[in-house]
């Protein structure tokens, strides 16, 4: 960790928000910035970075130097459990005391080389995973809240703040995924969910509002290709939102 100059993880209060998808095109985003990048698969239970970022399949090798990270076309450098699987159907049956050993061991002893930004992908809620990975980096950068623009989502998103700020840990900023699509006939804008949740928890709470992201088809495609959606589509309205979040954050965090 000592070689990494900035670690941020990235969190949601709830799940289906699209938090491992913003992730890993948050990471390739930051590829785009000549930053070297890595991102943790926190997710025990239901990793799928490595799915997204084209690397299903592969596996992680132990050398002296420690466990190597498995590297992406575009240069990122990965860990994940589904890297230490011996199948995509095999479920991880534990309890927080192995996962949180299993979290330890992935932040002390992969190899990840020296980068400038490390991205951490933590499973939604405020349990066992994002409270270890918290408490395990106090010199951690901050976090990253994701959400869609419902105000069920906005509500669960609240205790999400709250939960980085019991841990003393900086919030930079929230981004609001799924906001709205343009209908492929007309170009007209569709609001799929009612509300705009993170711009308003951004207000009511006092954090920093990163961006919206709107609905793009394609991304689902994308994803289910392993190819990140940015890299393909450099010129949609959905990658000019992540690269303008990401001159954002790569502001706030080298300042």
């Amino acid at each position: 960790m000592s070689r990494v100059k900035h670690k941020i993880a990235v969190i949601s209060g709830k799940g289906g928000v699209g938090k491992s998808l913003v992730t890993a095109n948050l990471a390739v985003a930051l590829t785009a910035e000549e930053k070297r990048v890595g991102v943790l698969d926190a997710d025990i239970h239901g990793p799928c970075i490595p799915k997204m970022l084209g690397l299903k399949g592969k596996h992680m090798d132990a050398g002296p130097a420690g466990i190597m990270p498995v590297v992406s076309p575009s240069g990122i450098r990965c860990a994940s459990m589904a890297f230490l699987l011996p199948s995509d159907d095999s479920p991880v049956i534990w309890r927080g005391p192995l996962k949180m050993g299993a979290i330890k061991q992935l932040l002390a002893e992969v190899a990840w080389g020296e980068l400038d930004y490390l991205l951490i992908d933590l499973p939604p809620g405020t349990g066992d995973e994002p409270l270890s990975v918290l408490q395990l980096l106090p010199e951690m950068d901050g976090v990253i809240i994701v959400t869609i623009p419902s105000e069920v989502s906005g509500d669960v998103v609240r205790k999400a703040v709250t939960f980085a700020r019991q841990l003393n840990v900086p919030i930079l900023g929230i981004i609001e995924n799924m906001a709205g699509m343009l209908c492929p006939h007309c170009g007209k804008e569709i609001s799929v969910f009612d509300g705009n949740a993170g711009r308003k928890v951004s207000e009511t709470m006092g954090v920093h509002f990163l961006g919206s992201i709107p609905i793009d088809p394609r991304v689902a495609s994308d994803s289910d290709e392993g190819t990140p959606f940015i890299a393909e589509h450099k010129d949609s309205p959905a990658a000019n939102a992540f690269q303008g979040i990401v001159e954002k954050i790569v502001k706030v965090v080298e300042k």
